[in-house]
């Protein structure tokens, strides 16, 4: 595939199904990723890849977080589930380091762009996948029961699978509505 026109067809998947990539595709676009620009190499991003057994206990990480907050039965239950809509799920890890020159902020816009990458990377290879945040990401009960550090945080989660159903319509925009010029 072209990488403009991979560029400009990218879209995030409605629904997923099997088959997800193999180790080997996996291993081109985990290359890909820590292709991302990346202030004075740090590498700041890593990965924790979930498909088979590991969507169950993630299912269980996600309903025991459901229990620490006292969500409804019927949250508990979606967040139980929620691995579920992928054969295949990548957590998107940022690791904070100290350096002088390198800020917080720099460091988590690196594996912002490792995700964009694994993004480009899986729809070159004919998947689809769809980045998800929200309360599961952004909190130390779910980073701790999958045994990250205090300087670690999760900032999505890539659900990875074969696009199935109806693909989303690329929107037509006027780039006059977000360009402007000096």
């Amino acid at each position: 595939m072209d990488a403009l026109n991979n560029i400009l067809n990218r879209v995030s998947a409605r629904e997923l199904s099997i088959p997800h990539p193999t180790k080997d595709e996996m291993d081109l676009v985990y290359k890909a990723a820590l292709r991302a620009p990346d202030h004075a190499w740090l590498r700041p991003s890593s990965f924790i890849e979930v498909s088979g057994d590991g969507l169950k206990k993630l299912s269980s990480i996600f309903f025991k977080f459901g229990e620490s907050i006292n969500a409804s039965d019927e949250i508990k239950e979606k967040y139980k589930n929620a691995p579920y809509r992928a054969p295949m799920i990548i957590i998107l890890v940022n690791t904070v380091k100290e350096h002088p020159k390198v800020p917080e902020i720099e460091q988590k816009l690196s594996t912002a762009t490792a995700a964009q990458n694994i993004m480009l990377a899986l729809n070159s290879m004919n998947y689809s996948c769809i980045w998800r945040t929200g309360k599961l990401a952004f909190n130390r009960n779910v980073q701790n029961d999958l045994g990250l550090k205090e300087n670690q945080e999760i900032l999505g989660y890539l659900y990875v699978g074969t696009e199935t159903g109806v693909k989303k319509k690329i929107p037509e925009l006027d780039i006059d509505d977000f360009v402007s010029y000096l």
